[in-house]
């Protein structure tokens, strides 16, 4: 089994959904241990935090320099942290743990412009860390299966993509979807994107890690739809590959009916691959002379380097915690490899820095692309 880590938090203070979400997570498999934390802006709201986690009052944190310093000299000190600020706080909280030798997991987006994203890359490499970014979705059974279909072959060459993830949550004027929806529609907390930033580069990554495909250009529409906001909420993204396929990218959070429709359909010449991500038990396989096959987690014909990841028999439904505790799991294991000397790269299961910094990029280019009056953009 190995020995329980131990990690620290970055943000997830009161009332923050994505700290106690990513906390969840990491208990499921009761491989590592909440032992310190610097959780809200104040302090007060930091030891309130910590009092309800259980957490001693000498390893809450004024801010995330003070932990990083203070947890990188004890013996006992942290193995890894979780950053869960808004965006405009993930660079210089998962630079001070980089810097202190600590393993890093940070949520989505990365941070908020390429040149931060190239000096958390150039430090994890450099010190020899890894770096979780908590793209969740390709956690999932069937998203990691359908990677393995897609990488032996089965449905031929990806001739195209069209991928959406629509969301309904921000759809009116005067509605800013609370504490979690504030701050995203702020340009001083999210950066320059709401919509894509938030939903957009789960796109990206989900088509990036189930096709192997780079993206060679885009062409982008942001649009402001709702009056009154400052950034994008509904994005409409034209996308070519390096090797030709071609991709049709729809995010929204205007979209009235949809609470978080990621869906992917991926199509080959010599077959097709749909995966609905509210619908996270099965994938459904076309092949050119018609004969359609649902794939369902649990079963044998789930390729056994997702099947691993299964917790439960088929009909008892996993669903997205299951899936942020699978890249954790892997994640922890690679930690524990290191520490024994047997990590090899081919172990990373996980989302890492390069693919949130392909997350940032692809931003980038899409915000160029808009601000262009909607051409196409080199990456």
């Amino acid at each position: 089994m190995g020995r329980k880590l131990h990690y620290g938090m970055v943000g997830g203070g009161p009332g923050a959904f994505i700290g106690d979400a990513h906390r969840r997570s990491i208990n499921l498999d009761g491989m590592a241990e909440l032992v310190a934390g610097c959780f809200s802006r104040s302090y007060e709201g930091t030891l309130e935090t910590g009092k309800a986690l259980g957490i001693a009052p000498d390893r809450l944190y004024r801010t995330f320099e003070e932990m990083a310093a203070a947890e990188s000299k004890r013996e006992d000190g942290i193995d890894f942290a979780v950053v869960v600020t808004p965006n405009h706080a993930h660079y210089a909280a998962c630079k001070a743990f980089l810097e202190a030798g600590i393993h890093v997991s940070c949520d989505k987006p990365l941070c908020v412009n390429s040149e931060q994203a190239l000096e958390l890359e150039r430090l994890a490499r450099e010190k020899g860390l890894l770096f979780l970014v908590t793209y969740t979705y390709m956690g999932h059974v069937t998203a990691k299966h359908a990677r393995e279909i897609i990488k032996r072959g089965d449905i031929g060459t990806v001739r195209t993509v069209a991928a959406e993830y629509p969301q309904g949550w921000l759809a009116h004027e005067g509605e800013w979807g609370g504490k979690q929806g504030s701050w995203r529609c702020d340009p001083k907390q999210s950066g320059d994107t709401n919509c894509l930033g938030d939903i957009g580069t789960h796109i990206e990554n989900t088509v990036a890690m189930m096709t192997g495909l780079k993206i060679r250009r885009v062409l982008a529409k942001m649009d402001k739809v709702v009056p009154g906001r400052l950034l994008d909420d509904n994005d409409f993204v034209l996308v070519e590959y390096e090797n030709g396929a071609t991709g049709m990218y729809w995010s929204s959070q205007i979209a009235i009916g949809h609470d978080n429709s990621l869906r992917v359909r991926i199509y080959g010449d010599g077959g097709s691959i749909q995966w609905f991500q509210e619908e996270p038990e099965k994938i459904t396989v076309v092949k050119k002379d018609g004969s359609l096959t649902e794939h369902h987690r649990g079963y044998g014909s789930i390729a056994p380097a997702a099947a691993k990841y299964a917790r439960l028999p088929s009909g008892h439904p996993e669903g997205w915690i299951e899936a942020m505790a699978n890249l954790y799991r892997s994640f922890i294991e690679c930690i524990r490899a290191k520490e024994a000397g047997t990590f090899a790269e081919d172990m990373v299961d996980f989302p890492t820095v390069s693919d949130g910094a392909d997350g940032v990029r692809f931003i980038e280019a899409c915000l160029k692309s808009t601000r262009n009056g909607n051409t196409w953009v080199e990456l």
